[in-house]
């Protein structure tokens, strides 16, 4: 409790004191019993009180969040040029008297929920797009009254601003900016867009009525029953489009990864020819290369052929039958009994 109100509290308390000892007074003169000394107590009671009283009236607490505005019956304008400022502060008695103004942050908020606005009920702001469609939109703004022109909304707005400033300019304002977007562009592309310009253009004119504007937000954009059907069966073909759009990548990856396995089998198998190739190659080169040795070494020796011939057959082979017809692919040696 701060000073003016405990002396308010106290003069209060004084005048009451004082009437009690009236009515005491009278009732104990009543019963032929008056009251000693009542007349200079109740006078000096009523002094008391009136002083109590009169300081009182001058005395004035403005809290931190508050300006004070002080109506004046000696100023020629009627008021003080001058808002009061926080603390205790002091004015004539009786001949003026103080309006206080909290200069702290507000919200003002419009809602389709009943329980949720600052108007019970559908309090949502009904607008148009500018390609003729119904929205209805659900926002908050938050201000606060400009500490420098409290005297200026005191003359202008008293304690109207709200429902007199902040709340038709707001609706106004929303309305206007969402017919210049279409439908579609406010609830995706644009929404941050049309948010910026509505803050802008409503601080303008918010600054204009001694209002400070804090921020704005735009809670909510629904739509009619017959636009939220349109849009949900819009939603389902475009969905219906972007999975068959989905099952043709997929078929085409699938073709694709074919075609890279095919094309991975068809680069192996030539691979693996010309590998064939290269080691027959490798071979035929061997083994022309062995024959040349061997024709080399056949050339000075003529009987070797012979020697590998016999060689190569059974060690007991005793006898052999060809063919009458089928000559001997080499010449026999001519074998010579000893004598």
């Amino acid at each position: 409790m701060n000073l003016a109100s405990a002396l308010q509290g106290l003069a209060t308390l004084s005048w009451l004191l004082v009437v009690g000892i009236i009515i005491l007074a009278v009732v104990r003169s009543a019963r032929a019993k008056p009251l000693k000394g009542a007349v200079p107590i109740t006078i000096g009671m009523s002094v008391f009180s009136l002083v109590l009283t009169t300081v009182s009236a001058g005395m004035v607490f403005i809290q931190p969040d508050e300006r004070g505005v002080v109506m004046s019956a000696v100023a020629a304008k009627g008021y003080r040029d001058q808002v009061l400022q926080p603390g205790l502060r002091w004015v004539i008695p009786f001949a003026e008297n103080v309006r206080l103004y909290s200069i702290s942050r507000q919200t003002y908020t419009m809602s389709v929920a009943a329980t949720e606005g600052n108007v019970s009920g559908d309090d949502s702001i009904r607008a148009r797009t500018k390609d003729g469609q119904e929205v209805y939109i659900d926002a908050s703004v938050i201000y606060g009254i400009d500490p420098d022109k409290v005297i200026t909304l005191h003359i202008d707005w008293q304690d109207r601003y709200q429902d007199g400033v902040v709340r038709p300019l707001a609706r106004g304002i929303i309305r206007d900016m969402a017919s210049q977007y279409g439908v579609e562009e406010i609830v995706s592309t644009k929404r941050t867009e049309l948010e910026g310009n509505i803050t802008n253009e409503l601080a303008t004119k918010l600054q204009e009525n001694d209002l400070i504007m804090v921020d704005f937000i735009l809670r909510d954009i629904h739509f009619s029953e017959e636009y939220a059907a349109a849009v949900e069966q819009k939603q389902i073909a475009e969905q219906q489009a972007l999975q068959a759009e989905f099952v043709v990548q997929q078929k085409k990856q699938e073709a694709e990864q074919a075609r890279q396995v095919a094309q991975g089998q068809a680069d192996a198998a030539v691979i693996q020819a010309k590998g064939a190739a290269e080691s027959r190659t490798i071979q035929a080169a061997a083994e022309a290369k062995a024959l040349e040795v061997i024709n080399a070494a056949l050339e000075g020796h003529p009987d070797l052929l012979t020697y590998q011939y016999i060689t190569k057959l059974a060690p007991n082979v005793q006898v052999m039958f060809l063919p009458n017809n089928s000559p001997f692919i080499f010449p026999l040696p001519e074998i010579t009994t000893p004598q």
